[in-house]
């Protein structure tokens, strides 16, 4: 029995191809499952307009995802993450991390697309791959830097020393406090 498949079947063909299997097999088994159908003319004719129009849809989101492709490689993220002394990382950065970087500039992924193997726990520069469809992967330039923090000598000393007052900055002080009193007496009168 001659028969189309119209879905990848193991061991017997891939979607599309024109098999020959047994009677039964088919009757039984591929038909009634809808992973093939009888492979009279008209079903191949029916089969080849139906797959040439997918391909040609397949094209379009093809093109389409090549250039989103473009589009995302010209991004480049900067993560700002607390680090140790060897720039090893306190945490990790995750794909959800850096798809908020890329969201506030502008660009929206999943963050399923994004492949990570593993969290980056470095300081330093990597290529993130972005799997737009099956034949597409686009990179993105990933900068993870470490936060700044302030010296330790700093966090000692008080946040902000007076420096002692002058003669002249008190005398201008009185003068405004009278000068305040005097207005708040007139307007009550």
């Amino acid at each position: 029995m001659k028969l189309l498949l119209k879905e990848d079947v193991e061991g017997i063909g891939d979607c599309g191809d024109e098999v020959t299997v047994k009677d039964g097999y088919g009757r039984n088994f591929l038909i009634p499952k809808g992973k093939a159908i009888l492979a009279t003319p008209r079903n191949v004719k029916q089969f080849n307009h139906q797959k040439s129009v997918v391909q040609a849809r397949l094209k379009k989101v093809i093109h389409a995802a090549k250039g989103r492709a473009g589009e995302i490689s010209q991004v480049c993220c900067t993560i700002i993450k607390k680090a140790g002394e060897q720039g090893k990382l306190f945490g990790s950065v995750t794909t959800q991390e850096i798809v908020e970087q890329l969201r506030s500039k502008g660009v929206e992924i999943d963050r399923r697309k994004i492949q990570l193997k593993e969290p980056i726990k470095a300081v330093g520069e990597y290529q993130v791959p972005v799997k737009l469809h099956q034949e597409v992967t686009a990179e993105i330039k990933v900068i993870v830097v470490a936060a700044l923090e302030p010296e330790k000598d700093k966090e000692k000393e008080p946040a902000a020393e007076e420096a002692p007052e002058t003669e002249a900055d008190q005398e201008t002080e009185a003068d405004q406090e009278t000068e305040a009193d005097q207005e708040a007496e007139s307007t009550e009168s």
